[in-house]
């Protein structure tokens, strides 16, 4: 079952935040993240606040009603609560397995958000979506309600490594998805891949990494596999039936990814992130790493404005009984203090390919950094002017040079 919240401060029952959370919010870009927390199945390795319908023990019809309603009110909700005069600039729907809900209910949370908010001109809207609850109808109402971006989850070409996933869908269906979406009009498609899979082989994932690169796409996400406790997966791993995914192959996976991606003209911008042009790039989760405000609506969504970070309560009947009751759904938050959102902010963008500028670090982090260029894991001449930049070799280690720059 999905991971436990973490503890904190009561949220208001009209989820009221307090004064900072609007202080220099005209400097700031503003993005929904709406989560969809349904699933045909449960695959083995996630731990995402996710339901199946008999999980639930509710038809998945009934379930998937009662949550409109619920987002719905909760948008309507950050609007009373923010009063907020910024249009939103990304929408990112995701789950869970948004797919399943019809481009319906998905085209009637956009119209929710745009009439509340509005939309910036260029906003991005995208939906998650998974190949086998994915055809042309779905596509054709969803660009028709104004998504523009579809992120599939592809996670390998390998039926061996689909098998050990949990994943239901056969390797060439994302392909003919990323086709039909095409088609439909959808200015930008991502595709996610998994890799150091138990039994995943070099090859396996150089094929998975050649038909993504064959497929058009314009943006490529590729996370290392990790073995979350309370799954399957660890289960699985902690009785010996699969063996733990090892440090040494997953950095040889991601340098194979990175040779596999940049020759076919991929650029990286975020260490698990490449795309085509900037443009392509994925302006949500810029967003998130950049220090803008997103209001999260849906179970255990999270949301973060101005400092002020909050999280909505897991199950969908309980978030849904809390916005019938006139209620916020929120199960606790915190309010940041200036250093950690100081640590924040240099874990996160240190990830990017701008990296972030060295005055930004504290002296010891400085003369850490200096360190860093010795040992080949900053780039020297960013470094000379004034910035922390990765090198390659500074992306395997990107978060333990962090703390490290942290002081």
């Amino acid at each position: 079952m999905p991971s436990t919240l973490p503890d904190g401060d009561p949220v208001p029952a009209d989820g009221s935040l307090p004064d900072q959370a609007a202080a220099g919010r005209d400097a700031r870009t503003l993005s929904f993240y709406v989560h969809v927390p349904f699933c045909a199945t449960r695959c083995g390795y996630c731990d995402f606040n996710t339901y199946t319908a008999g999980e639930l023990g509710t038809s998945g019809a009934s379930a998937a009603d009662t949550w409109l309603d619920a987002a719905l009110a909760e948008i309507d909700l950050a609007a009373k609560v923010l009063d907020d005069p910024r249009p939103v600039s990304t929408v990112f729907v995701g789950g869970g397995t948004p797919s399943l809900m019809g481009a319906g209910p998905l085209g009637a949370v956009l119209a929710r958000i745009e009439d509340r908010f509005g939309l910036t001109a260029d906003v991005e809207v995208t939906t998650e979506a998974n190949p086998e609850s994915t055809d042309r109808a779905l596509l054709d109402g969803l660009r028709e309600a104004g998504y523009n971006r579809i992120s599939l989850g592809l996670q390998s070409t390998s039926t061996r490594v689909l098998q050990v996933l949990e994943r239901r869908h056969t390797p060439g269906l994302a392909f003919d998805v990323i086709a039909q979406a095409r088609a439909a009009g959808f200015e930008h498609l991502n595709l996610d891949l998994i890799y150091g899979t138990p039994g995943e082989t070099a090859d396996d994932f150089a094929a998975s990494l050649a038909a993504v690169t064959a497929s058009g796409v314009d943006h490529v996400s590729a996370y290392s596999l990790i073995v979350e406790p309370g799954t399957r997966l660890a289960r699985q791993v902690r009785t010996g039936l699969l063996p733990m995914p090892d440090d040494d192959v997953l950095a040889d996976r991601y340098l194979q990814a990175e040779e596999a991606l940049g020759a076919a003209g991929f650029d990286w911008y975020e260490v698990s992130n490449w795309a085509r042009t900037d443009s392509a790039r994925c302006r949500h989760n810029l967003a998130y790493w950049t220090g803008g405000d997103w209001w999260g609506v849906g179970p255990g969504a999270h949301s973060h404005v101005g400092g002020v970070r909050w999280w909505n309560v897991k199950h969908p009947a309980r978030y849904a009984a809390a916005l019938a009751d006139g209620r916020s759904p929120g199960h606790a938050r915190e309010v940041l203090s200036v250093d950690s959102r100081e640590l924040e902010d240099v874990l996160l963008r240190l990830r990017l390919v701008e990296g972030l500028a060295l005055d930004a670090l504290p002296d010891a982090g400085r003369a850490e950094a200096g360190a860093a260029v010795a040992e080949g894991l900053l780039d020297p001449s960013a470094h000379g002017a004034g910035r922390a930049v990765l090198t390659l070799r500074g992306r395997l280690l990107a978060d333990g040079l962090a703390l490290r720059l942290l002081g």
